[in-house]
């Protein structure tokens, strides 16, 4: 595909630097711009847990990448390209259910962890 868009990581001729985030596009209806939204964890010091969190961005969506909603995307940032818009998006990883793993999912693989940390010490 001819791309044309001067704003195109790959085909443009913008300049990328800083920060890179993974998170999943929830609207694209707007020209060449789509918001992405990814989930983080504050620690809450007085009831000493976590609490999640929600980051949402406004990226710069060229025509030859062409995010839709619900995919899974890499976005970078780079220069003010308007008054909200500071990244762009690098890559499309995929659809969100199959390359984010849940929180649930995270906890069974550190028990996993733990326990084959606790077989290799008992053997030694």
């Amino acid at each position: 595909m001819n791309c044309e868009d001067e704003h195109c990581p790959t085909h443009g001729n913008l300049r990328i630097k800083g920060r890179v985030f993974l998170g999943t596009v929830i609207a694209d209806k707007m020209q060449r711009t789509a918001t992405v939204q990814w989930e983080r964890r504050l620690y809450v010091p007085k009831y000493e847990r976590y609490m999640k969190a929600w980051t949402r961005v406004k990226v710069h969506n060229p025509p030859c990448i062409n995010a839709k909603t619900g995919d899974y995307v890499r976005i970078i940032e780079c220069r003010p390209l308007s008054k909200t818009k500071n990244f762009v998006v690098e890559k499309v990883l995929g659809k969100k259910d199959i390359m984010v793993p849940t929180h649930e999912q995270f906890e069974k693989k550190e028990k996993e962890d733990e326990k084959k940390g606790e077989v290799n010490n008992e053997g030694s």
